[in-house]
């Protein structure tokens, strides 16, 4: 465009999946990944500073590697709202959320100022109405039959078509903003597609970038293990989500810290235990691991076979400690009295819990004072 058309301010955002970019820090020490751009080659010179680096935000404490940006043309405010959709636990379906103050954490909004965060649960079946939109809209401050709250509601009307179309978990939009000419527009969004969609939504899920993701799991996702990062160093394999959030309870109700989240299902097989291990073994902060299986569907003798296979396979090193309950227990528990590795078996889970408590600080304290160690024949 040129001369009145043109574009005279533009914004340069990193494209990184994380909120809060805009009080971010990259790690080479630039500030902010959300810049104003009012002069010639201003886009050029801050792009330099955040293409390559990790950015460094509330929610991404270890920083995203920023690999994109994105200009687009500055938009002038007058005032700025919050609105989202998104599926409530508590209504079993989709609930519209708004507030009269966006552009800004709504976390902190609900702490602050409770009052002003507004909820309108939706009927799945009959859908958003029109009702639901006009209170809405007039709880985020716009005045009733003015062309702006029209504007409004045809916005969460359309918006909630496309929650609905596209397999949306969550479609966030903060800021929803009026211009100073009276147009109702989002200004930035997050949106959320549920996975179990992936068969029908192929075309989205295409735009999935792997390298805002953790590495450990993406590579999960690859066996069909759920696998998530935290920041112990106690490495736990369990089967079924629930027993998975328990032995993480009682590992720090014994005064350790789970490393990760890994559920290996109830219908894993040889090998996807064997990946599961070495996703373990892998991780430098991960210095025991404590195996709980309760086998139902899941048979014991497969998880033994798959532990063996992996010591034998990638020569792990770290102690484990195992906990088996179930179908062919006993048989799992013959298969690994055989094999020539000295597991640490534990009777139940609490006793499990404090072993792998236990062993996990010995290889911390062993590690900070630069000692090798031996667990029955474990190198550490």
């Amino acid at each position: 465009m040129t001369g009145a058309d043109a574009i005279q301010d533009v914004v340069i955002k990193a494209q990184v999946l994380s909120g809060g970019r805009g009080l971010g820090t990259f790690t080479s020490g630039f500030r902010g990944g959300v810049h104003m751009v009012t002069k010639d080659g201003q886009a050029a010179e801050i792009a330099d500073k955040m293409l390559g680096n990790d950015l460094v935000t509330k929610q991404a404490p270890n920083g995203v590697p920023c690999n994109k940006v994105l200009l687009m043309e500055r938009v002038y405010l007058r005032r700025e709202m919050y609105f989202s959709i998104l599926m409530d636990r508590g209504s079993q379906g989709p609930m519209m959320v708004g507030s009269p103050f966006g552009g800004t954490s709504i976390e902190d909004v609900a702490a602050s100022n409770p009052e002003a965060i507004f909820t309108s649960p939706i009927d799945v079946k009959a859908g958003i109405t029109r009702e639901q939109c006009e209170a809405m809209a007039e709880n985020l401050g716009f005045e009733p039959g003015t062309a702006q709250a029209e504007k409004a509601v045809a916005l969460m009307q359309n918006l909630y078509g496309m929650f609905q179309s596209c397999d949306c978990t969550q479609v966030e939009i903060n800021p929803l903003a009026e211009t100073r000419e009276g147009e109702v527009m989002c200004c930035d969004a997050k949106v959320n597609f549920d996975d179990n969609a992936i068969f029908r939504q192929k075309p989205i899920f295409e735009y999935r970038d792997f390298s805002q993701e953790d590495p450990r799991e993406v590579e999960a996702s690859k066996y069909d293990l759920n696998y998530i990062g935290l920041d112990g160093n106690i490495g736990c394999m369990v089967n079924g989500a629930g027993l998975a959030m328990s032995t993480m309870d009682i590992i720090q109700l014994k005064g350790g810290a789970p490393a990760n989240f890994l559920d290996v299902g109830g219908g894993a097989n040889e090998e996807q235990v064997q990946k599961a291990f070495e996703l373990l073994d892998a991780d430098p902060n991960v210095q025991a691991i404590l195996v709980n299986i309760f086998g139902g569907i899941m048979r014991c003798d497969v998880i033994a076979t798959g532990i063996i296979n992996a010591a034998k396979e990638i020569g792990m090193k770290k102690p484990i400690v195992i906990r088996l309950q179930g179908t062919n227990v006993e048989e799992a528990k013959k298969l690994i009295a055989d094999s020539n590795f000295a597991f640490i078996v534990a009777n139940d889970l609490e006793d499990a819990a404090v072993k792998a408590v236990g062993v996990a600080e010995i290889a911390h304290q062993a590690e900070k004072l630069q000692l090798g160690i031996q667990f029955e024949g474990m190198d550490v």
